[in-house]
C-alpha cells in the first residue's frame, strides 16, 4: 500500500471511529501554549508600580509581540507549506519556552520586551494549528473543529489566571515565568512524540510535481471579502481580552490575586456555558446563523463591559463573550479556509494570524491610551466597550450584507439570539 493510500485510509478510520483523535496532541499543545499567556495575565496591571510606568506602556508591551508575530507568522505557514508542519510546530514551540525563561528572569522593562519580541518571532503555533486542521478535517466538520481552539482557551482561562496570582503573589514574575516555560516544553514533547505530519512528504512533492500555478490570494475577491471581515471582528474581541485584566487592575481597583480569581470564576461559567449550550445549537442553526447571532451578542456585551465596574457584571459578561466567541471565531475560520486551495491552507491561516497580530498590535495600544486618559480624568473608561462595538457592529455589517440574500436565516439567528439572553 502506498504513502497516499495508508494516510487515506487511516485518515478515514479514524474519522469513523471517534473525532479526529489525530488532533489530541495538537489540543494539548495548543492548550498549555494558551495557558502560558493566562499565567501572567493577572500581573500585568502591577507592572505599572514595579516599573514605574504607565498604563500605555503596559499596552505596548503586550502590542510587540503581535507586531513581531505579524511579520513573522505567515513565513510560519510559507515554511509549512514546504517542509511539513510538525518541524515548524516543533521550532516554534521551542521559541515560545526560549522566551518565556526570558520573561522568567527579567528584572527590567527591557528584558521584558525582549521576551516579547522573542514570542513574537517565533509564533507559529496558531496558525499551524489551524494548517493542520485544515489538512485533516473536512470541510463539513471543519467550523467544529477550528472551535476547539476556542475550548483551549475556555479551559485555559479556568486554570491559568488564578495558579499566575497566586504565583506572582509567593515568587512575582520569577515562579510564572518557570512555571510557562516548563508547561512550554511539556508541549515540545508532546509535539515531537504524539503528533502525527498532517501535510506528508508525498503531498508536498505532489504539489510540487502539479502543473506550476501561481494561486494568488489577492485575487480571490471571497477570501479577501472574509480576510477583511476576520480583521474587524478581531479588533474588537482582541480589545477585550488583552485590556480586560488592566481594566479590572486600573479601573475597578483589583490586584493580582482578585483579578486571578475574578477571571477563573468566569472560566468555570464559560466551560459550563460552553460545553452545555454551544454544540447543540450549532446544531440546529448552522455556522452562518450562529456567526449572526455571535457577532451580535458581542456589540451587546461589548458596549456594556465599559460601563461597568461590578465584579460579578463583568463575569457574567465574560460568559456571554465566551459564548460568542464560540459562535464566530470556529466558524469564521472554516469559511475562510474553505475559499481557498487546499495548497495554501498555511498560508491563508497565517494571514488569519496576522490579522490577530495586527489586533493585537492596535487593541492594547487603544486600551492603554483610554486608561491612561481615564486615570488623568480626561475621558470616561465606557469608550473602551463603545470603540469595542464599533468595531464588532461593522464585522456584522459585512458579513449581513455578505448574505443578505438569506433573510429569513438572519430573522432565524435574532430570534435565537433573543431566546438565548
Amino acid at each position: 500500500m502506498t504513502e497516499e493510500k495508508k494516510s487515506r485510509w487511516k485518515d478515514h478510520k479514524v474519522g469513523k471511529l471517534f473525532d479526529y483523535p489525530r488532533l489530541f496532541p495538537l489540543w494539548m499543545a495548543v492548550f498549555i501554549d494558551i495557558l502560558g499567556f493566562y499565567l501572567i495575565l493577572p500581573f500585568l496591571p502591577n507592572f505599572i508600580t514595579q516599573f514605574n510606568i504607565s498604563p500605555l506602556v503596559v499596552g505596548i508591551i503586550i502590542a510587540v509581540n503581535a507586531i513581531f508575530t505579524f511579520f513573522f507568522a505567515p513565513l510560519w505557514g510559507r515554511l509549512s507549506d514546504s517542509y511539513g508542519r510538525k518541524p515548524m510546530l516543533l521550532i516554534s514551540q521551542f521559541g515560545t519556552m526560549s522566551a518565556f525563561l526570558i520573561l522568567a528572569f527579567s528584572d527590567s522593562v527591557m528584558l521584558i520586551f525582549v521576551s516579547r519580541m522573542v514570542d513574537g518571532i517565533f509564533g507559529g503555533n496558531f496558525p499551524l494549528a489551524k494548517a493542520v486542521i485544515s489538512d485533516i478535517v473536512p470541510p463539513k466538520d471543519r467550523g467544529t473543529q477550528m472551535t476547539n481552539i476556542g475550548v483551549a482557551h475556555v479551559l485555559s482561562s479556568l486554570i491559568g489566571p488564578g495558579v499566575g496570582g497566586i504565583l506572582y503573589s509567593f515568587g512575582g514574575i520569577l515562579l510564572s515565568g518557570l512555571l510557562a516555560a516548563s508547561l512550554s516544553f511539556f508541549t515540545i514533547v508532546i509535539t515531537a512524540i504524539l503528533l502525527e505530519e498532517s501535510w506528508q512528504k508525498w503531498k508536498r512533492e505532489k504539489v510540487r510535481n502539479e502543473p506550476k500555478e501561481k494561486v494568488k490570494i489577492s485575487k480571490n475577491k471571497m477570501a479577501l471579502y472574509f480576510l477583511v471581515l476576520w480583521g474587524f471582528h478581531t479588533i474588537s474581541f482582541t480589545m477585550y481580552v488583552s485590556n480586560v485584566s488592566q481594566y479590572l487592575g486600573i479601573i475597578v481597583g483589583l490586584v493580582a490575586l482578585e483579578i486571578g480569581i475574578i477571571l477563573t470564576i468566569s472560566g468555570v461559567f464559560r466551560a459550563v456555558t460552553r460545553f452545555t449550550l454551544f454544540k447543540p445549537m450549532l446544531r440546529r442553526f448552522g455556522e452562518k446563523i450562529m456567526i449572526i447571532m455571535g457577532l451580535t451578542l458581542f456589540i451587546i456585551t461589548f458596549f456594556f463591559v465599559g460601563f461597568t465596574i461590578n465584579p460579578i457584571i463583568i463575569v457574567i459578561l465574560s460568559i456571554l463573550i465566551s459564548f460568542a466567541a464560540a459562535s464566530v471565531r470556529g466558524n469564521m475560520l472554516s469559511l475562510i479556509s474553505q475559499s481557498v486551495s487546499p495548497k495554501i491552507q498555511g498560508r491563508i491561516n497565517s494571514y488569519t494570524t496576522s490579522l490577530d497580530s495586527v489586533a493585537q498590535i492596535i487593541g492594547p495600544i487603544i486600551g492603554g491610551i483610554i486608561f491612561d486618559l481615564s486615570v488623568e480624568n480626561i475621558i470616561d473608561p465606557y469608550w473602551w466597550g463603545i470603540l469595542m462595538s464599533i468595531f464588532g457592529g461593522i464585522a456584522l455589517i459585512l458579513f449581513c450584507y455578505k448574505f443578505r440574500s438569506n433573510k429569513s436565516s438572519k430573522a432565524q439567528a435574532i430570534n435565537s439570539l433573543l431566546i438565548f439572553s
